[in-house]
């Protein structure tokens, strides 16, 4: 499985208002300069986790990010799905191989390794890696 790179910095932001949300409402630049995320991406992936009730966000001079709800509540796998998109492929190893008894086998492997990997990243909370 790779992260992306806008996933990658979903989980740091996600993380960073996370640690820093007792002191207020954290601002996107203040992560921006912290991990060196360009501000206008870093926007748009904190939006996409504003949709998915990851975080808040509030305008104005006293505005900027919270989060929508406790850090133990928040999985990996929301963070990331919420700016990937589903992780679970679909694999189509066997109808491109003919049903060939190795690209079955093949296809069932890459299967469980999605669900293992799945499975860990739902019972893993951002509280967890806190």
């Amino acid at each position: 499985m790779a992260i992306s790179r806008s996933t990658g910095y979903g989980m740091v932001a996600a993380g960073y208002v996370a640690m820093n949300d007792k002191d207020g409402p954290v601002l996107a630049n203040a992560i921006s300069k912290a991990y060196n995320i360009p501000l206008e991406y870093l926007l748009k992936i904190m939006q996409q986790l504003v949709r998915a009730n990851i975080l808040r966000s509030k305008r104005g001079p006293r505005g900027g990010f919270t989060m929508a709800r406790p850090a133990q509540e928040i999985t990996m796998l929301e963070i990331i799905e919420a700016v990937n998109g589903s992780i679970c492929g679909h694999f189509d190893i066997a109808a491109q191989a003919n049903n060939a008894p190795y690209s079955v086998k093949m296809e069932q492997v890459c299967k469980e390794a999605s669900e293992k990997c799945t499975a860990i990243l739902r019972k893993t909370t951002l509280a967890d890696m806190l």
